[in-house]
């Protein structure tokens, strides 16, 4: 047994026969007198007592030692290597140090459960295990703990993967990293060798895995701290927080154990990009109470409201019509707001940014941080709003637009949009006419692209005008020839003209003339004289038999080119034979017999057409 061991001994729990002994021992004997052959056999060390009795009343004064049994025992010592525990045994047992970091309170007369792995070892020491009778006792200890919602001590041993790993009762549980902190963690490193209080949150059952979470408490704490914050609470009360975290959306302020949110429209009456650009990280700022709800602990909290509102030191002269500078904060596409004050806006609508009615975006004429002038053009100071123009600064040119683009009058224009039904183009910058498909060829188009894209010079001819609703008609086809003039003198009714049967349908073909015009054949005017109905591909001669202005068409017959001779050959031998007739009735006294046969033959062939 060690010396720190034999001094640590409690006088309480030694034998009668063990003092009667030491008394024996420390009794003066002469040295020529001592038996020193008995005391080297170890034989009548013990004077006239019997060694047997001693040892047996000995053996009646210790607790009965069970190896592999958990027992209690008592603290006699703690160093900073090894904790000594009497069990109440002939030796005291050592455990190392570090099986008690989970209890750094841990003192001197404590009661601990320890585990008997050995009575004595071969220096007859007792061996004891605090960390394993934790262990038999751990999961028990766990799930009463989890069942009952106890707080638990436990300590941090590593860091891993998401985390940090606990000594719990023994057992080893995981403490998320996410459950360390109410507040972020930058450096897990600084919970190593930590022994904290946890909360069981989570036991898996079947493969013994254990959840902790420190955050819990914390949490548990803090709504105890909101409840009482903000029962004290009233709505426009002035108090006093520290920026605690800062987002795109706003500002989060502790109030002493209760966060607020100071939204970003509420930080300043101006209007901000980004609440940076008012607070910093851990400033200290009073703030005043807009709103909060005691069910959900939300508190929300304005920082521009403890000062006036910018619209109360607006100029009282200030009027409609007025001139304002000021610089373009936010753009949509409908429009710009315009600050001509920290905290006072205006906007500027894209209809009033330009004379031109081409409807466009803002973005077409300003951009954020543009420094403009602008009239005011309607003004609410109850309402705090005010609606600015820019086109109003410039000369309108819809004012005097007959006298300098009269109708009929040509010009030279910028294609600026192409739709479907037309081609807008621009005269000059404000002036914009539209040319519809119809005045944009003379020809047939499906689409106004097949002619012109954007930004093509066209010239235009004035057509019309809406000055009203700043509208103007503008035409391109007459400037240019119309073919159909041409067509008409070409071809005029009844002229016949080769031309190439193309597509067909159920009334009639497509039929291209010799100089590439195009034309339309009935489907009964288009059988050959044989009988049969030409098809595509075949040339033919074609008579003219109708010209359509209206609908710029040109209808030709292959018929009519051979049964129109035929009926003038026909109607030549009719007139003939009718002259022949009436110079045989002039003569008909000198008739003769034979005449009269003739006669009689020739009238025959008239009645059967011949």
């Amino acid at each position: 047994m060690s010396e720190e061991i034999k001094n640590t001994v409690d006088p309480q729990v030694e034998a009668p026969a063990e003092k009667e002994t030491r008394k024996a021992k420390n009794a003066s004997v002469a040295p020529e007198s001592f038996d020193w052959e008995a005391f080297e056999s170890g034989a009548d060390i013990y004077g006239n007592v019997d060694k047997a009795k001693i040892g047996e009343a000995y053996d009646q004064t210790l607790s009965k030692v069970v190896e592999n049994e958990v027992v209690e025992g008592t603290v006699t010592s703690i160093s900073k290597r090894e904790v000594i525990v009497n069990i109440g045994y002939k030796s005291e047992g050592v455990i190392m140090a570090p099986e008690f970091r989970y209890n750094p309170e841990l003192k001197v007369g404590d009661k601990v459960e320890v585990y008997v792995e050995s009575a004595e070892d071969r220096k007859g020491q007792l061996i004891l295990s605090h960390k394993k009778a934790r262990q038999l006792k751990s999961w028990d200890m766990v799930n009463a703990a989890y069942d009952n919602g106890d707080v638990v001590k436990g300590y941090v041993k590593t860091r891993t993967k998401g985390g940090m790993i606990v000594d719990v009762f023994g057992i080893e549980a995981f403490l998320p990293g996410s459950q360390i902190d109410i507040k972020p963690i930058r450096d897990y490193d600084v919970y190593v060798d930590q022994t904290m209080d946890f909360k069981i949150v989570k036991i898996n059952q079947e493969f013994r895995n254990v959840v902790v979470s420190h955050k819990a408490l914390l949490e548990a704490e803090l709504e105890k701290q909101k409840t009482e914050i903000i029962g004290k609470l009233e709505k426009g009360q002035v108090l006093e927080g520290t920026v605690k975290n800062i987002t795109n959306y706003g500002v989060f302020v502790d109030l002493g154990g209760v966060d607020g949110l100071i939204h970003i429209t509420d930080l300043s009456w101006g209007r901000i990009n980004n609440p940076e650009e008012i607070v910093k990280l851990d400033e200290k700022i009073k703030v005043v109470v807009l709103d909060f709800n005691e069910q959900q602990k939300r508190i929300a909290l304005g920082l521009k409201q403890l000062s006036a509102h910018p619209w109360e030191s607006l100029d009282k002269d200030l009027k409609v019509g007025d001139k304002v500078k000021g610089k373009v904060v936010l753009i949509a596409d409908y429009g710009a707001f315009v600050e001509i004050m920290p905290g006072v806006e205006g906007l500027i609508h894209v209809s009033e940014m330009s004379w031109s009615p081409r409807l466009r975006i803002a973005q077409d004429f300003l951009k954020v941080g543009d420094e403009v002038e602008a009239q005011i053009l309607s003004l609410d100071r109850e309402a705090r709003k005010m609606s600015l123009g820019l086109k109003q600064l410039v000369e309108n040119p819809w004012e005097n637009i007959r006298e300098k683009y009269p109708v009929g009058s040509q010009h030279s224009a910028s294609v600026r949009n192409i739709t479907t039904f037309g081609v807008f183009a621009e005269l000059e910058d404000g002036i914009e006419g539209l040319v519809h498909i119809s005045d944009l060829s003379w020809d047939k188009i499906k689409h106004p692209s097949e002619m012109v894209q954007v930004g093509d010079k066209i010239d235009v001819v004035i057509l019309d005008f809406d000055e009203a609703n700043h509208k103007l008609s503008l035409g391109h086809k007459q400037l240019l020839p119309n073919p159909w003039d041409q067509l008409e003198a070409k071809y005029p009714v009844g002229t016949v003209v080769n031309g190439t049967v193309g597509t067909s349908t159920d009334k009639g073909a497509n039929i291209t003339l010799e100089d590439g015009a195009e034309a339309f054949c009935f489907s009964r005017d288009l059988v050959k004289e044989d009988g049969k109905t030409a098809v595509s591909g075949e040339t033919l001669p074609f008579k003219v038999t109708e010209l359509r202005r209206s609908t710029r068409r040109i209808h030709v017959s292959h018929v009519r080119t051979y049964a129109e001779a035929k009926a003038e050959k026909a109607a030549a031998e009719v007139d003939t034979t009718k002259k022949a007739v009436k110079k045989i009735n002039s003569n008909v006294e000198k008739t003769t017999f034979g005449d009269i046969s003739e006669l009689a033959a020739l009238k025959d062939k008239l009645e059967k057409g011949e």
